[in-house]
């Protein structure tokens, strides 16, 4: 297993994004399909793609592959796949299937096969609820080839382990930190969100400036397999330092609460130092001093949150400020209605198709440096 195939999970549309992360990150001959990203590696490179991939929804391994025709062959080969290689005895594991094109085609009955077969060779206590599992092993049947893969994230990567609070619909900061690469944004430049919420992408950008891996805060499910190296994983999270960045992020909301759980959140992110948000109305916004840069914002849409013919109003009044007041910026504006952002009278670009996010197809409208 010294090479691996390691697949990164992304939202359908947003590959592309995530190849070019994995490319300037080191990651070897990024491929894209679809829902995702292949790279090549060892086990280290498992950890630093869950360390260091922003825009990654999570990270999975596949361990192995055989030919299964039928349920006593996956029976009879899963009794012979090298468990203990990666998965350790007293590790609870929950096991899904999902079967396609092949003659075993009852999921069912494919994970208590292989359910079994770990029970009996290795002993790990097997789970059903998801929540009991430490390891999530997850097998694919398709075209009579059974392949194994173990999450290696357990959690979503969006949650990175400093957002305590957040608000009614908030954006996750794996997709944040691609809509901040699909903008252009690099950590080179200052960021303005007129309706920060909780503070997602002013804190991303914050922390893409200063160079802080997206998961130096939190626990990941690879720390319970047996590959797992205690101190090599603790000497590769030191060895990225955080530098302060040359420029500051702001956000800004007309809700007081909003303001302070973004000022609380961006304090345990450890960006506090570097952002700043005040409580004012989208039409109150200026450019702060200094170069132009990006402002980007997710407003409400209407589906879930706010009267849809109110909402008309309050886009409309972002783009008249955007266009009098913010001449060099770039900006991107994050919505599932296109009817509201045309209200913005912004100059977009092409979009490109939408993204699924919280049951909703969002997509990102961008312009170049306004006039």
């Amino acid at each position: 297993m010294s090479e691996l195939d390691i697949f990164l999970v992304v939202p359908p549309g947003l590959e592309q994004l995530l190849a070019e992360e994995a490319r300037e990150k080191g990651f070897a001959l990024p491929e894209v399909s679809r829902g995702g990203v292949t790279v090549r590696g060892d086990w280290p490179e498992v950890w630093r793609a869950n360390l260091s991939l922003r825009g990654a929804t999570r990270v999975l391994v596949r361990v192995g592959s055989f030919r299964a025709m039928h349920p006593a062959q996956l029976d009879k080969r899963s009794r012979k796949f090298p468990w203990g290689e990666f998965l350790c005895p007293d590790v609870p594991i929950k096991v899904e299937a999902t079967c396609k094109r092949s003659r075993i085609y009852h999921a069912g009955a494919a994970v208590q096969r292989v359910e079994k077969a770990i029970a009996d060779t290795l002993g790990a206590p097997i789970v059903k609820e998801a929540e009991k599992a430490r390891i999530q092993l997850k097998v694919r049947i398709e075209d009579d080839l059974c392949t194994f893969s173990v999450d290696a994230s357990g959690e979503s990567l969006h949650k990175r382990g400093h957002k305590q609070a957040m608000g009614k619909a908030p954006m996750r900061e794996t997709l944040a930190a691609l809509f901040l690469r699909q903008c252009g944004y690099r950590g080179d430049e200052p960021v303005l969100d007129p309706m920060c919420g909780s503070g997602t992408f002013v804190i991303e950008a914050g922390e893409i400036a200063a160079g802080l891996e997206p998961g130096r805060a939190r626990h990941f499910a690879f720390e319970d397999l047996a590959t797992f190296d205690a101190d090599a994983w603790a000497a590769m999270k030191t060895t990225t330092q955080a530098t302060a960045p040359t420029h500051r992020f702001y956000g800004s909301d007309r809700n007081a609460g909003a303001v302070k759980m973004a000022t609380d959140n961006a304090t345990r992110a450890g960006v506090g130092d570097w952002v700043s948000f005040a409580e004012k109305a989208v039409s109150d916004i200026e450019p702060p001093d200094g170069p132009p840069g990006l402002v980007i914002v997710n407003p409400p849409y209407g589906a879930r949150i706010g009267n849809r013919k109110l909402l008309f109003g309050l886009y409309g009044s972002l783009g008249k400020t955007l266009m009098e007041r913010f001449s060099g910026w770039r900006v991107g504006i994050v919505t599932s209605d296109g009817g509201l952002a045309k209200a913005t009278g912004l100059p977009f670009l092409p979009t490109t198709p939408p993204v699924a996010h919280g049951g909703l197809k969002i997509t990102l409208h961008r312009t170049d440096p306004l006039p």
